[in-house]
């Protein structure tokens, strides 16, 4: 008997009537980050797999798990973007796009995760990702919070609540990694599986377990915020007083 063929599970079709909200979004969008400079970039979706492995993180979920990996005819590995993020900068290097000073950018489109569907989550999904490339001051932090506010607020989106905080620079992160991991190996006996196969290669993972078994351990666990430097801690205080002149609630 012959089947109709459907759509892949997890991709859905949007139709003319639903559409309607989705070009209404994309405009809202355009429009709201060229009024800040933000320059529109329109990348592939089918990158080099090493360029995820290497900017996600080989022990992640997403590479791990997630990605549709591939070989194409001449045998090299391609995957199918699950973010935004990395392809952006892979274009910035390969064209030379800070060659005359910081740029802001952003991209929009379809991204691919094979997740378990359900509402609200689809193994393919859309993302719109904006990147401040070679800036570093909180004002610039500052302005794509207002800016994701304002959308929210034309968007008719309410009772939003702000987190922030900050995770530092390098140095204070891999001060922190290495104690984290001295931490979980001093308790490697209370560890799950997945926790101690992790442990050297994503101990930051292991902070996200929902097995209530570790979560005793992870609340007692090093704090980033204890290995910030004073640089890190000026720049989230600017970043905060930035975003109370702008009338922005947020909770630390």
């Amino acid at each position: 008997m012959n089947k109709n063929i459907q759509a892949i599970r997890g991709m859905n079709d949007i139709l003319p009537e639903e559409a309607k909200s989705w070009i209404f979004l994309d405009s809202a969008v355009a429009s709201l980050l060229a009024d800040h400079g933000y320059g529109n970039m329109r990348l592939p979706v089918v990158e080099a797999t090493q360029l995820f492995s290497r900017s996600i993180g080989e022990a992640t979920d997403i590479v791990e798990k997630e990605m549709y990996t591939f070989p194409d005819r001449n045998g090299d590995s391609l995957t199918l973007r699950p973010e935004a993020t990395a392809g952006i900068v892979r274009a910035a290097i390969e064209h030379s796009l800070l060659y005359d000073g910081p740029k802001k950018v952003w991209t929009s489109g379809p991204m691919f995760r094979y997740e378990r569907p359900q509402k609200g989550r689809y193994r393919q999904f859309h993302q719109i990702d904006v990147e401040a490339l070679g800036f570093a001051g909180p004002d610039v932090d500052a302005e794509q919070i207002v800016m994701l506010a304002r959308l929210w607020k034309q968007l008719g989106i309410a009772d939003v609540e702000l987190h922030i905080n900050s995770i530092g620079d390098a140095e204070a992160r891999a001060r922190h990694r290495v104690d984290l991991v001295k931490y979980f190996e001093a308790h490697l006996d209370q560890l799950d599986e997945d926790a101690r196969r992790r442990l050297h290669s994503n101990p930051l993972r292991t902070l996200d377990s929902k097995n209530p078994r570790l979560q005793h351990l992870v609340e007692a666990a090093p704090k980033l915020a204890d290995y910030l430097d004073d640089a890190a801690r000026e720049h989230f205080t600017v970043l905060q007083a930035l975003l109370d002149a702008a009338g922005m609630g947020f909770v630390v």
